[in-house]
């Protein structure tokens, strides 16, 4: 009998990881497990596009209809696996049926962190979360948003479009607190403010409160009451890795693996955001949540499968898109003591770049700046020191600062 492949998670990773099998040649068995009714979708567009109604079911598929059965890429949706038997390789889904593996694929995801606190408030992670949360924006309708990361402010944006008001409280001193420079976060304030969204900053939700079975407000730790009619929880994501401890394979935040995306188990992979990869070039261990880490991790498991070369090293990167803004981020800003400012970010058109004390470049953010952003993926893969002056000269290109 021939090898079989499963793959439990139908998201952008697994559905990547299928793909990519086929390509480089894997002619035996795949099958793919998704919880949802539908096969793998980009979930990038659910906090924005799928919000104001621009893009449909087919537009955010991963690949048309048909390709899975053209490929020969089974497809087991509206099930999940729930457990894993290492020793007779299977695993056991949410359905009753118990399955056969050679090779396992976890591309489990993340889940939406919940609010600590009883009630009904909304989540953002599939087409069903997103339909929900449509359903609540309308002109006039009043959106309070625990969490300022890009999920909330990227649902703030699509929110002030469709005509909503919109509340975002943050628990730390600042929005994007988490994933961005302090400067990024004011100039990302700023232009919130300017289109209409409060930004309640060093604030958490202690209550949320109620009335005929709806939703009335959130009431803060300080005793204040801002009131809603709709409450999404933004507040980060944590990684569905219970299957994997359950099993006896390591997990930290997340479940541990090499640039191979093998677990310690050599007949197991994980990709995406379940899991926690070295990162080479910082050298340190960290968990991504982004659709490029699920790609690279992707063709780290499916070339190890098949016996090709590893894929080249990649920068981690990152984007966001609010109103007229795309935010796109190079690298990763450890060990960072300076950054240089490239661009006029009064005008909205600017890069930041975060240099360690020998003018490594580490980490790239560029507001509505491509070049900068592309030029600074290529400077921070080939680790080259930068001088302050010499970024922010803007008579020298990027084209020059990259060579």
């Amino acid at each position: 009998m021939g090898q079989t492949i499963l793959i439990a998670g139908a998201g952008h990773a697994g559905g990547s990881a299928a793909a990519m099998l086929r390509q480089l040649g894997w002619q035996e068995t795949i099958t793919l497990i998704g919880e949802e009714p539908i096969g793998p979708y980009q979930r990038p567009p659910l906090s924005k596009a799928w919000l104001t109604g621009d893009e449909t079911a087919e537009t955010v598929a991963l690949r048309p209809a048909g390709f899975y059965a053209a490929a020969d890429i089974g497809l087991r949706l509206e099930t999940r696996v729930i457990a894993i038997d290492r020793a007779a390789r299977t695993v056991a889904l949410s359905d009753g049926d118990v399955l056969s593996y050679d090779i396992l694929i976890l591309a489990l995801g993340a889940r939406p962190r919940p609010l600590p606190v009883p009630g009904a408030a909304l989540q953002l992670r599939s087409i069903a979360d997103a339909d929900r949360l449509k359903a609540a924006l309308r002109p006039g309708a009043r959106l309070a948003i625990a969490g300022g990361g890009f999920i909330g402010l990227e649902v703030a944006a699509s929110a002030r479009a469709l005509g909503a008001e919109v509340t975002i409280i943050e628990r730390e001193d600042r929005i994007l607190a988490r994933v961005a420079c302090p400067l990024l976060s004011d100039f990302f304030h700023a232009r919130h403010q300017a289109r209409g969204v409060r930004i309640i900053a060093g604030a958490h939700v202690a209550a949320l409160e109620g009335i005929g079975g709806g939703i009335a407000g959130i009431r803060l730790h300080d005793g204040r009451l801002i009131e809603c009619d709709s409450v999404l929880a933004a507040t980060g994501a944590v990684p569905n890795d219970a299957i994997a401890r359950a099993a006896g394979l390591s997990c930290d935040n997340g479940i541990i693996v090499d640039l191979a995306a093998r677990t310690d188990d050599p007949a197991i992979f994980a990709i995406g955001d379940c899991t926690r990869r070295p990162l080479p070039l910082y050298g340190r261990m960290g968990r991504l949540e982004s659709v490029p880490n699920a790609l690279e991790q992707a063709r780290q498991a499916a070339g190890q499968i098949c016996g090709k070369p590893p894929p080249a090293p990649e920068v981690p990167w990152f984007w966001s898109d609010q109103y007229d803004l795309r935010l796109q981020i190079a690298g990763l800003p450890f060990g960072a003591t300076a950054f240089a400012v490239r661009g006029d970010i009064g005008a909205g058109t600017f890069a930041l770049f975060h240099l360690a004390a020998d003018g490594t470049v580490q980490a790239v953010e560029a507001v509505n700046a491509a070049a900068e952003f592309m030029g600074g993926r290529r400077i921070i893969l080939r680790r080259k020191q930068l001088t302050r002056a010499r970024i922010e000269d803007m008579s020298v290109s990027m084209q020059q600062l990259a060579a």
